[in-house]
């Protein structure tokens, strides 16, 4: 079986390569932060030069996504620039990160962009996008518990049922919006569904199959699809559809202080070079790729290769495109996630190029 998203090829210009239905994907969250300090050596291309070593306190979702990263540290990518990059774990994904930024516990994170965008274009002014970081879109899997009878399709869920996420502003959050918005389920003045927050995975699969320890229940909910396939194989959930992100996937953002001096500007974009040559680096070992993931993400080799044709990294990670933010803001109106009429796209972009 072939996804695909024909929408996304028409609004962004980016085409999502096919996710098969043989892939299995599971997590094994990372626990430990990892650390790094160097020297900075000469370049011939344009770099950031930081005249001592600056610690950086990076989020991300320890998933199949932060493959890179690892490659930037294992090969001293951020180290060459005299960084000391602390990657903090966020399993429960881009709404714990932002709740973070807000109270200036990161320096940085990579999340997923209708997470940022939605609560930037909402008024929040914690942090700025600084880079892009996966130019394919994501496909969520729509999942209820695999013995319930009462939904056996996404249209099931229409007249407010009770949709899980991991928190507000998160992307299952802002993604049941969008679900809405497609099929026609918004009404003025409604929530279209009832939100049960519930954290994490393991709770939001323990809700839909009513096993929840503190009693908590949902009719469905969203997370991403390779993440959910081990789950569908083993039969304790069952797939009722898929929303793909008409957008890409995921970006790059700088708390705000570090765009208030030149030096901050510099320390970020010092990141962005080091994470795209992380970048490089995958995109040019594959077979080391395979190997990290499935020893350390707990994938099989076979069903990381299937994933690896799935996904396109940036090939500029501190490029951001307006006109993506710009769209992604328009159909975040339409569905009901961004209030204020008001936004200016501009303010909420790091150009780290200039």
């Amino acid at each position: 079986m072939f996804f695909t998203a024909p929408y996304l090829r028409a609004s962004f210009h980016i085409t999502p390569r096919s996710i098969t239905s043989s892939i299995l994907r599971s997590r094994s969250p990372q626990t430990k932060s990892i650390t790094q300090i160097a020297a900075f050596p000469a370049r011939t291309a344009r770099t950031y030069t930081m005249s001592a070593p600056t610690t950086l306190r990076v989020g991300y979702v320890p998933e199949h996504f932060s493959t890179p990263l690892h490659f930037a540290v294992a090969h001293s990518f951020f180290t060459s620039r005299n960084l000391a990059v602390n990657l903090l774990p966020y399993p429960s994904g881009t709404g714990a990160m932002i709740k973070s930024l807000d109270s200036a516990e990161l320096d940085l994170a990579i999340g997923l962009t209708e997470g940022w965008i939605a609560s930037l274009a909402n008024g929040n002014d914690s942090f700025k996008l600084v880079g892009k970081y996966v130019d394919t879109p994501l496909c969520w899997a729509i999942s209820s518990g695999a013995e319930r009878e009462d939904v056996s399709s996404a249209a099931d869920l229409e007249g407010g049922k009770r949709l899980g996420i991991s928190r507000i502003g998160s992307g299952s959050y802002v993604m049941g919006y969008v679900l809405a918005e497609q099929n026609g389920w918004l009404k003025q003045g409604q929530e279209p569904f009832e939100w049960v927050i519930l954290n994490d995975f393991k709770n939001l699969r323990d809700a839909v199959n009513k096993k929840h320890t503190e009693g908590k229940e949902a009719e469905a909910f969203m997370w991403e699809h390779f993440t959910s396939k081990k789950y569908y194989d083993s039969g304790e959930i069952k797939r009722i559809g898929e929303i793909y992100t008409p957008w890409p996937s995921w970006h790059i953002v700088a708390h705000k202080s570090l765009a208030e001096n030149k030096e901050g500007v510099a320390t970020t974009g010092a990141f962005l070079e080091a994470v795209d040559e992380g970048v490089k680096y995958f995109n040019g070992h594959k077979d080391e790729a395979v190997e990290w993931i499935a020893g350390n993400l707990d994938y099989s080799a076979e069903d990381a290769r299937e994933w690896l044709k799935t996904v396109e990294f940036s090939k500029d990670c501190k490029l951001v495109e307006k006109e993506v933010v710009e769209k992604t803001v328009s159909i975040l109106k339409k569905a009901a996630v961004v209030k204020d009429d008001k936004v200016i796209v501009q303010d909420m972009i790091l150009d780290v190029n200039n």
